[in-house]
């Protein structure tokens, strides 16, 4: 077990309330006997994403001994709306009770410091072990076994069946769709994505001609897993973001076939490849597809990058973004992403809705390769819904964007539930339409733009206006409170302690990577760049008293058994966006658990 530290842990607390149980409260004394883990996510955040589909089949296989409880810590002010998180419990499948936390006070109670964290309780209402970021599947499951063998023993390990209450479902044509592609024939192709399937539907918008998927998550010939993207391909076919199989597929409109065209099914973690035999190489949770610059380019929302498969030759390759997560311009290759969700293509450039950091930007052609820029957007932290000029304007978590007629762009603003446009010769943001539910993506019809309106389960058309909405201005910084560092030196830990049974695997050099950046850059005199160690001495610049540390840590942990030499391994990593203000008498040591718990 990774440590046997007491701590009890504090009770649960949500102003929203509990979510699939049946409109019953759950409190720790009432899971006593249980082996507790919570999963602290926002909907928003594609690592949370990860992680839930990480925990389905532990939640399976230990469903009379392990309880899970998601609490809903929301980033975007958007999130923090107790239907939103309803609506997001049903899109992303949670099949467990999840308390809605709009205030953070459990998150605040267990001093979580990222998206996504675990926490493990024992059935003695103890915590046993913290996790944070993705990969922890293995390291939680050798934990678990431990933990009823121990309790069994003990006689304090209670079996039986969970708290979890499946909610009704509703009988709508659509289920959150995602994404929608324009048909030559007329009508429109939907990835239905919370139903895994795709649907054809006529030139209303609204008739269902035919559906494509069996509408069980999988992936087969008959078979998608939350689709989103769709992009028509020069051979007639269309190309499919199937994100939760982590992979890139083809629908043949004709003959009503699918077939995989990149992607393996499995998740792409560090260290694998990112170039190669499409069929080959790993993919993680694309998002959005579009054909620009002779080849289909790829929104890879979970690592923050954008990638490019060539139909001719039938390989993939990273085109833009290191796989850090921020908002930093330049060549492609030195870009940071957060979560691209959304693409469209014009002749001379590709725009991205970059979903976490409330952004626009664009790809364009940069001598012999291609350049990143922002047009609207300054970061993780800031967002709102203020039109004006652009370098001003606010959105907030965007996933779709168009290109329009005249050369400028909408962008669906998902968290404001508006359709926003941003021009280029003007460089001014406005408000187009507003009252649409958790827009995600918008299509042209002639005249008309056609909002996927995700939250609402339908298609709706609206006359591009001529004049814009005016709406009154608001901003916002994320809730989550920064963290007060004294000047000078800090010493930053990343806690991690390999699972019960395995062990850091050294024989072919560093099995740990840590890299730490600063935004401003300027926050940070000493300690940025990449290492080996998981602890660093950083120095604080004099003069600046806020900023963002980025850290970013990665550790491989093997199966600790002399005589098998190839051991199983398994890559543990996490990206923490850390707010800080740097002010006298803060603290001198962060420590950041990756795995394990802080002495």
């Amino acid at each position: 077990m990774a440590s046997r530290a007491r701590v009890r842990a504090p009770e649960l607390i949500g102003k929203g309330g509990w979510l699939n149980t049946g409109d019953t409260e759950i409190t720790l004394a009432d899971l006593r006997g249980r082996i507790v883990i919570l999963d602290f996510w926002t909907f928003c955040c594609v690592n949370c994403l990860h992680v839930l589909d990480e925990l389905r089949e532990l939640e399976e296989k230990h469903r009379d001994t392990v309880v899970i409880i998601g609490v809903h810590s929301p980033k975007f002010v958007h999130e923090a709306e107790h239907q939103a998180v309803v609506d997001a419990v049903e899109r992303y499948g949670v099949h467990h009770p999840v308390l809605d936390d709009p205030e953070l006070a459990t998150w605040k109670q267990y001093a979580v410091r990222a998206w996504p964290t675990l926490v493990v309780i024992d059935p003695e209402g103890y915590i046993v072990a913290q996790h944070a970021g993705e990969g922890h599947a293995h390291a939680l499951a050798a934990l678990v076994a431990e933990l009823e063998a121990t309790h069994e023993a003990k006689g304090t390990l209670r079996r039986g069946d969970g708290p979890y209450v499946a909610p009704e479902p509703e009988a709508t044509d659509l289920r959150f769709p995602g994404k929608a592609l324009p048909l030559p024939g007329g009508g429109f192709l939907v990835s239905d994505s919370t139903r895994h399937q795709l649907v054809e539907l006529a030139a209303d918008g609204e008739t269902v001609v035919r559906r494509i998927g069996s509408g069980e998550r999988g992936f087969g010939p008959d078979a998608f897993s939350e689709p989103q993207g769709l992009a028509a391909l020069p051979d007639g076919t269309v190309a499919v973001a199937d994100t939760v199989n982590h992979a890139l597929r083809a629908y043949d409109p004709a003959t009503g076939a699918v077939t995989t065209l990149a992607g393996t099914g499995r998740q792409w973690m560090q260290g694998r490849p990112t170039s190669g035999p499409a069929l080959d190489v790993d993919l993680s949770s694309p998002w959005d597809v579009a054909w620009f610059a002779g080849r289909l380019w790829i929104a890879m929302a979970g690592v923050h990058q954008l990638w490019t498969y060539d139909p001719e030759t039938g390989t993939v390759e990273v085109a833009a973004g290191t796989t850090n997560e921020g908002l930093v311009d330049g060549p492609a290759g030195e870009a940071w992403f957060a979560q691209p969700s959304g693409l469209a293509a014009t002749e001379d450039r590709l725009w991205i809705a970059d979903s976490e950091t409330s952004a626009l930007r664009y790809v364009e052609r940069d001598g012999e390769g291609f350049a990143v820029r922002t047009a609207v957007g300054t970061g993780l932290f800031d967002f709102g819904h203020r039109d004006g000029a652009a370098d001003q304007a606010l959105l907030q978590h965007p996933l779709g964007v168009t290109a329009l007629p005249d050369g400028s762009v909408a962008v669906s603003d998902t968290y404001n539930h508006a359709l926003r446009r941003y021009d280029p010769a003007t460089g001014e943001v406005t408000t187009l339409a507003t009252d649409l539910r958790e827009p995600s993506d918008a299509v042209l019809d002639g005249d008309d733009i056609v909002v996927v309106e995700s939250a609402r389960h339908r298609l709706t058309r609206l006359r591009l206006p001529e004049e814009a909405v005016r709406v009154e201005s608001v901003a916002h910084r994320t809730q989550r409170a920064a963290t007060d560092i004294a000047p000078g030196r800090l010493r930053l830990d990343v806690i991690f302690q390999a699972p019960a049974g395995q062990k850091l695997d050294t024989r072919y050099g560093p099995s740990t990577r840590l890299l730490v950046s600063s935004t401003p850059p300027e926050l940070l005199a000493e300690g940025s760049g990449a290492g080996t160690d998981l602890g660093r001495d950083l120095v604080l610049a004099d003069g600046v008293t806020s900023g963002v540390l980025h850290v970013s840590a990665m550790a491989a942990s093997c199966d600790d058994d002399p005589e098998n030499e190839y051991p199983a391994c398994h890559m543990h990593q996490q990206d923490w966006g850390v707010p800080v203000r740097v002010v006298a008498g803060g603290v001198e040591r962060l420590p950041l658990v990756l795995a394990g718990l802080d002495a």
